[in-house]
């Protein structure tokens, strides 16, 4: 996809965190957990609602240097000897235990937290564009945080009663983990408020740490309706153009940044924060490709990892190509699941019959692509790939099914406004025509950190057939969104991996059995892969489980966080 999670749908970016501004802001949050995958951004990415927070990430293809490209430097630390290698999958090996001397003061800075939006606290410090070469120049990340409230009480908790910090993220790559918090904290569990301060660090390159920028709302506009099925060689090179002009954009307006955004680099940024915060352990939990981040820093600091949880899991094993591929088959899966309720109700557009379903929906996007269908948005138009973004964006929460029954409606009486709009909120598109850098960051972090899945679109059409095997719906469309990456402008820095994380406490992984952003099998294959991994499945619909209000999971996941005793490896909740 184009920009989900690491493996996330295609790469279309999703867009939209926590406390969003735009009408759409529930929506947002529920997407930004899953952008992960390699060419997209989906699974987490935007977000719909705090009661379906989720993310993942979204790879990308990579290839070489275009002349006049920033150059990236040397594979991050832990990965070393990685980069640029062949397909073995080797193991992400730990850093020393001790801080470098170079590194140490940023470790000995002084967190100055101030009041911010609305009864939050929020702080800045600094950390070294490079690891490897510190005196080339610090980036700045931003973090907010919520102080631990007792449970019916105004006052901080008193010390002793406190665990530190439990630090939160949502996905994408690319969501805001500050306006993640900003907006979700206040609906944590009172026990987990009460105990910890709940801390939201924007990755470097996202939200306000030293962010990314690439086009402007226009040229967004014209990349988010630009055809994804092409069916000729104008329509190739169209594409080909439009993921070149994003990458362009990308290295003439964020420059040197660029080679310094991978997911090791922003786990080593963790590890700061968890010192300036005065914790001996990080405790955290990832969404969607925040489950990447938080086993990356698990691989890299295991005697510093606490009480983890990570939910829509994200196996770091898979290389670009079968991620998307089988993300693709993920968004098949709740496509079915869609379907399957659809039919049932008296309002459903597509038919009686899941086969009738799929039909109509097919029927559906030839004629969009045919003429585009008018919306109440001024002069913009519903294309093909804007209609199937906005049924990507309604897989990631059951919730937003009645809206995409009622869009796929209006869609046929030929008002492509709802499916418009859903395709906005999974970008993050503002009212007033802007967009977040969700999309952004999503690409740059996936095109760093694997290569991408094509060498050009020839690669691309090869692997359609594929694609459409694994998903009828979705398949054709996630082959070509993962182009973006084939003209990135640096050259990846990481590769597929496994994180075995040694010697680290029990790690909570969380998969749902159907996930659409980030597939069950990646939660099983992460919690196999990590020595203390612990799987608890959540049988049910959506991207991501915690917090999603289901009894079992939630109070398995909650009395992880205050006891430390992981739920019982295989424990099965939901329906």
């Amino acid at each position: 996809m184009r920009g989900d999670g690491r493996q996330d749908v295609s790469s279309r970016a999703r867009a939209s965190r926590g406390r969003r501004t735009s009408a759409v802001a529930g929506v947002a949050l529920a997407v930004v957990a899953g952008l992960v995958a390699s060419g997209c951004s989906a699974g987490g990415t935007p977000s719909i609602a705090a009661a379906s927070e989720s993310a993942v990430p979204g790879d990308a293809p990579s290839g070489g240097v275009p002349s006049g490209g920033v150059p990236s430097g040397a594979a991050p630390a832990g990965l070393a000897g990685q980069a640029g290698g062949a397909s073995a999958v080797t193991p992400l090996e730990p850093l020393p235990a001790a801080v470098p001397p170079a590194l140490a003061p940023y470790y000995a800075q002084r967190l100055g937290w101030a009041p911010c939006d609305d009864g939050y606290e929020c702080t800045t410090f600094q950390v070294p564009l490079d690891y490897d070469r510190p005196a080339d120049g610090d980036l700045t990340l931003a973090a907010v945080r919520a102080p631990a409230v007792p449970a019916g009480a105004g006052d901080t908790a008193a010390p002793g009663e406190r665990l530190g910090s439990l630090l939160l993220n949502p996905g994408g790559p690319g969501g805001s983990a500050v306006e993640y918090v900003e907006g979700v904290a206040r609906t944590y569990d009172a026990g987990v408020r009460a105990r910890y301060d709940l801390v939201g660090l924007d990755p470097r390159g996202v939200g306000r740490s030293s962010p990314v920028t690439c086009l402007d709302g226009e040229r967004m506009d014209a990349y988010t309706a630009v055809d994804i099925t092409p069916d000729d060689q104008s329509e190739v090179d169209a594409l080909v153009a439009a993921a070149k002009e994003f990458a362009e954009g990308c290295r003439q307006r964020s420059g040197d940044r660029l080679g310094h955004l991978s997911t090791v680099e922003a786990a080593r940024d963790l590890d700061v924060l968890r010192a300036l915060l005065g914790d001996e352990r990080l405790h955290y939990v990832g969404k969607s490709y925040g489950t990447f981040l938080g086993a990356t820093y698990a691989g890299l600091f295991p005697g510093r990892t606490g009480r983890m949880v990570l939910d829509g899991a994200m196996d770091p094993s898979l290389d670009s190509l079968a991620g998307n591929r089988t993300q693709a088959g993920g968004f098949e899966t709740a496509w079915a699941a869609f379907a399957r309720d659809c039919v049932e109700r008296e309002d459903c557009p597509l038919g009686r019959t899941e086969q009738q379903a799929g039909e109509q929906l097919a029927a559906l996007f030839a004629a969009v692509d045919a003429h585009p269908l008018t919306t109440t948005d001024g002069a913009r138009r519903l294309s093909e790939a804007q209609a199937t973004t906005g049924v990507i964006q309604a897989m990631y929460a059951d919730f937003l099914w009645p809206r995409l029954r009622t869009a796929l409606a209006d869609a046929g009486a030929g008002d492509g406004t709802g499916l418009l709009k859903l395709s906005d909120a999974y970008f993050g598109r503002e009212v007033d025509g802007s967009y977040p850098n969700l999309m952004f960051a999503n690409m740059a972090v996936n095109c760093l950190d694997l290569p991408a899945p094509f060498a050009g679109p020839d690669d691309a059409a090869r692997a359609v057939p594929d694609f459409e095997r694994t998903s009828p719906r979705f398949g054709r469309d996630m082959a070509w969104m993962a182009l973006t990456c084939t003209y990135w402008p640096v050259r990846p820095t990481g590769t597929p991996h496994t994180v075995r994380a040694a010697g680290a406490a029990p790690i909570v992984v969380v998969g749902t059995t159907r996930d659409p952003a980030t597939p069950y099998a990646w939660a099983q294959a992460l919690a196999g892969q990590l020595e203390s991994g612990r799987l608890l499945t959540y049988d049910g619909d959506g991207h991501t489980a915690y917090g999603r209000h289901d009894t079992c999971l939630d109070g398995a996941v909650n009395r992880f966080l205050l006891g430390g005793e992981p739920p019982e490896n295989g424990k099965t909740c939901g329906r």
